[in-house]
C-alpha cells in the first residue's frame, strides 16, 4: 500500500490560495481517479478538486473555511499502486521548492519582529493597542509610512479572517500617495475630524420587526461589494453616452441566426457581435486597453475582453475572452457561449476570469436602456450595451427627410478620468457605434 499526497493545484498565474468551502468525501470512503474530493473558492470562482488516483481517503489536512496555499497538501489518499511512491517524492521536491521561495517572506517577518523587540518605541503604539490583529511586518510598514490606526482599521483585509496583508497595506499606501491633496487643498483639522468620523461611523441599526428578514451576504456577494467599493474609491468615474442605429445589424442577425446554428452548432447572440466591435475599437484606440499601476500606465498588447455574466444566484462574474481581436465571429460566438454556460453551471476555472484588459456588460438583457457600470479594476473602461428598441427616427435621404421606425440602442461608456480624458473616452465609444452602424448586410456569418 502507498500513500498519495493530494495538493492544491495551480489555478492561474495570479491565484496563490483558495478557501475550502466543503468536503465531498469523508475519511474512510473510496475514491476514484478524477472524482471530486472537495470544493474550493478563490476570489473569482468556485471549483472542485478531483483525485489524481484511485484509493481511500485516510486523512484531511484542512477544515471547511481554511485558506490553503497552492502546492500545500490538503489530503492523504491510500492507494495500492506502488508507483505512487515516486509521485510522492516528486511532489515532496516541489513542496521543498515552494518552501524555499517563501523563505524571503518569512525572513521579512522575522526581521520585523526583531526590530520590534529591539526598538519597541519605533512601532506605532496605537497599532499595538488596537483589538484588530496586525502582523509584525504590517506594523513595521505602517510605522515607516506613518499609517495611523484609523487608516489601518479602514483597510479591507484580503487575508484569512479579513486580516490585512502586506499587499493590502502597500496598495493602500500607493493609493494614498496618488490621491494626496496639495497644500492648497488640505482641509482644516475640524473638517478632517468630521470627515474621518463620517468614514468610520457605524452602520445604522435597522430595527428587527415582524416585516423584516435578515439575509447574510454569501461569500461572492461580499467579494463583489469589496471590489465595487474599491473601484469607486480608486477611479474617477465619468460617463459618455452614444445612441446607435443597429437596424441593419438586427435584420442581418434575424436572417442568419438559424443557418448559423445549423452550420456552426452555436447560437448567435448579440454579445459576440458587440465584442467584435469593441475589439476593433480597442485596436484603433490602444490607450483604452491599459491598466493603472500607481503613477504608471501599462499598455497591453493583447486584447482580452471580459463579459459581465449574471449567475442564477443573482451574483455577477466576469469571464474573459482572450485575444478577442484575433477571433472571427464564429470563434467569438463559441467562446461566449462556452464561458456563459460554464459560468451559470459553476464550472469556470480561475484562469477563465483572469487577465482582462477591458470589460463589457449587456444591461439590455434585463430591459435597461442604459446604465453607468463600475470599472473593473485595474482596467480603465467598461462599456454597457442597452436594450435594442424600435423607435421613430428621422431618416435622411437624397430625396429629403422622413420619419421611420428604426432599431436603436444606447452605449454607456464609464472610464477612469484620472488617465482617460473626455475626448478619448467619447471617441472610443463613438468608434464602437460606427462599427455597429456600418454592419455589412451581405456579410457571411
Amino acid at each position: 500500500m502507498s500513500k498519495y499526497e493530494l495538493k492544491l493545484p495551480k489555478m492561474g498565474e495570479s491565484v496563490a490560495e483558495a478557501t475550502i468551502t466543503g468536503w465531498l468525501k469523508e475519511v474512510g470512503e473510496p475514491i476514484e481517479m478524477d472524482e471530486a474530493i472537495l470544493e474550493i473558492a478563490t476570489d473569482k470562482v468556485d471549483s472542485e478538486v478531483p483525485s489524481e488516483v484511485n484509493g481511500i481517503l485516510i486523512e484531511k489536512r484542512f477544515n471547511v473555511d481554511d485558506v490553503v496555499q497552492v502546492g500545500q497538501t490538503i489530503a492523504i489518499i491510500e492507494t495500492a499502486d506502488e508507483e505512487v511512491g515516486e509521485t510522492i517524492r516528486e511532489t515532496d521536491r516541489a513542496q521543498s521548492e515552494s518552501v524555499v521561495e517563501s523563505v524571503a517572506t518569512i525572513e521579512e517577518d522575522i526581521k520585523a519582529v526583531a526590530d520590534h523587540l529591539q526598538n519597541p518605541a519605533t512601532v506605532n503604539s496605537d497599532v499595538s493597542d488596537t483589538e484588530r490583529f496586525y502582523s509584525p511586518l504590517v506594523r513595521s510598514i505602517a510605522k515607516e509610512e506613518n499609517v495611523t490606526v484609523s487608516e489601518l482599521n479602514q483597510i479591507a483585509g484580503s487575508g484569512k479572517d479579513g486580516r490585512v496583508t502586506k499587499d493590502d497595506l502597500l496598495g493602500f499606501i500607493q493609493h494614498r500617495v496618488a490621491s494626496k491633496p496639495s497644500a492648497s487643498t488640505i482641509l482644516p483639522k475640524k473638517e478632517i475630524a468630521a470627515s474621518n468620523h463620517t468614514a468610520t461611523a457605524p452602520a445604522v441599526k435597522i430595527p428587527e420587526t415582524g416585516d423584516t428578514e435578515i439575509i447574510e451576504m454569501d461569500r461572492m456577494r461580499k467579494l463583489i461589494a469589496q471590489h465595487m467599493t474599491h473601484s469607486k474609491q480608486t477611479s474617477a468615474h465619468v460617463q459618455s453616452f452614444v445612441e446607435v442605429d443597429v437596424t441593419n445589424l438586427v435584420k442581418w442577425r434575424d436572417r442568419e441566426k438559424v443557418n448559423f446554428e445549423k452550420k456552426e452548432g452555436e447560437k448567435l447572440t448579440f454579445t459576440p457581435i458587440f465584442i467584435e466591435a469593441v475589439a476593433k475599437a480597442l485596436r484603433d484606440y490602444p490607450m483604452m486597453n491599459i491598466s493603472v499601476d500607481g503613477d504608471k500606465l501599462i499598455r497591453h498588447k493583447n486584447i482580452h475582453i471580459g463579459m459581465a455574466t449574471a449567475l442564477p444566484s443573482g451574483n455577477l462574474i466576469v469571464p474573459v475572452i482572450k485575444n478577442a481581436d484575433q477571433r472571427n465571429l464564429v470563434g467569438l460566438a463559441k467562446a461566449v457561449n462556452d464561458l456563459a454556460d460554464r459560468a451559470r453551471n459553476n464550472k469556470l476555472k480561475p484562469d477563465d476570469t483572469q487577465g482582462g484588459t477591458y470589460t463589457i456588460t449587456n444591461v439590455g438583457t434585463f430591459g435597461s436602456i442604459m446604465g453607468t457600470p463600475i470599472i473593473n479594476q485595474p482596467q480603465v473602461g467598461i462599456l454597457a450595451f442597452g436594450a435594442i428598441r424600435k423607435v421613430p427616427a428621422v431618416i435622411e435621404t437624397p430625396e429629403g427627410d422622413f420619419i421611420g421606425i428604426r432599431q436603436k440602442m444606447f452605449l454607456s461608456h464609464s472610464y477612469d478620468h484620472r488617465v482617460v480624458d473626455g475626448a478619448l473616452g467619447g471617441m472610443f465609444v463613438r468608434k464602437v457605434a460606427d462599427y455597429l452602424e456600418a454592419w455589412d448586410m451581405h456579410r457571411n456569418s
